[in-house]
């Protein structure tokens, strides 16, 4: 009797596992058709599309057929020891299926964010980026390693537990390291200045070279490089001059006290006109300021606007507005004043 029992149930397992076979294939197949025509008629491009192309690129055609197969066998074989083997199987590889579609849905999220992008010389904060990515997938694949642990049957609590203390320790004993780490990618991801740009913090002042993951270099003026502390930098008031849509130019005249009243008054006009007419800069206004030790005082304010605030234009686009008051004034018989002192002598009688 028991033996007939045993062949009954060894003739039920051979057909279930038969039936799970056929309908594994017939699910898969159906499925991976799917797939195919999903894939094939992506043809529109947007983040929506893009993501899903990545998730059917993603999803292995392996990982389907075993997933597919655990699933049915699941349903099959609730009345058999295996079942408790096949649930712990079917966990591992489905966790570890969905951490592989989040990696690379986390990963081209951050690529594709706009605030992320960069072009040429930009390339040197890759590296922050590269950090973001690290991050992000660490986190991903920590979290899938815990879930496949805890559906083993091995209890997490301490190992959490013992991971959260080690990365207090960790982030106290690397405290600055890891401040420069986070300053970085708040540069990226805020942008107070990028690659290329003038900037002054503090007594510091340069062209950013390289935006690093721990350091900042700036080429200053007088050819040396700066090596500033990402840390160091967002903890300063940075002034960022390539970011001016308009630079403030100023100009003071003196002229000698023996102009005519006349001449005078047609000095900030005179200005005017040749400011309106210089390429890039806009007036603002000309004035009579005061009288000086030796010069009657003019100051004109005016603003120039170039591409990337090219210092060197700016200051060109200034020479040229001198050399054209200087012309002017020399045409028109206004004398430039310089600093002089009349000497009166007395004579006693």
């Amino acid at each position: 009797m028991n033996l007939q029992i045993l062949q009954d149930s060894y003739l039920d397992f051979i057909l279930y596992s038969g039936i799970n076979i056929f309908l594994s294939i017939l699910l898969y197949l159906i499925l991976i058709w799917l797939k195919n025509r999903i894939t094939a008629n992506i043809q529109e491009k947007s983040q929506i599309f893009d993501l899903l192309n990545i998730v059917l690129e993603r999803l292995n055609n392996v990982i389907i057929f075993i997933i597919v197969f655990l699933f049915i066998s699941q349903n099959l074989f609730q009345n058999y020891p295996i079942i408790g083997a096949i649930n712990i199987f079917l966990s591992l590889i489905f966790f570890i299926q969905l951490a592989f579609i989040v990696d690379g849905v986390s990963v081209y999220l951050i690529s594709s964010n706009n605030k992320l992008k960069t072009t040429g010389r930009k390339s040197a904060v890759k590296n922050a980026i590269s950090l973001i990515k690290f991050f992000a997938r660490s986190a991903i694949w920590s979290i899938a390693l815990l879930l496949c642990v805890d559906n083993i049957g091995v209890d997490i609590t301490a190992l959490v537990a013992g991971l959260g203390i080690g990365g207090i320790a960790i982030a106290l004993a690397a405290q600055n390291i890891l401040g420069d780490l986070f300053a970085s990618l708040a540069i990226v991801l805020d942008k107070p200045f990028e690659i290329d740009d003038y900037i002054v913090v503090g007594d510091i002042s340069g062209t950013v070279e390289q935006i690093g993951i721990k350091t900042t270099r700036i080429r200053a003026l007088s050819g040396e490089e700066l090596v500033c502390s990402n840390a160091d930098l967002l903890g300063s008031r940075v002034r960022n001059y390539r970011r001016m849509t308009e630079r403030r130019a100023e100009i003071h005249l003196g002229v000698v006290y023996q102009t005519p009243y006349e001449l005078l008054t047609k000095i900030p006009k005179l200005v005017e006109q040749i400011i309106v007419k210089a390429e890039n800069a806009r007036f603002d206004r000309a004035n009579f300021k005061s009288f000086g030790d030796s010069s009657l005082l003019f100051e004109v304010i005016f603003y120039v606007s170039v591409p990337d605030n090219d210092y060197k234009e700016y200051m060109d686009i200034i020479q040229n507005v001198n050399y054209e008051i200087f012309k002017r004034f020399e045409e028109e018989k206004i004398e430039f004043a310089y600093p002089t002192q009349t000497l009166h002598i007395s004579k006693e009688i």
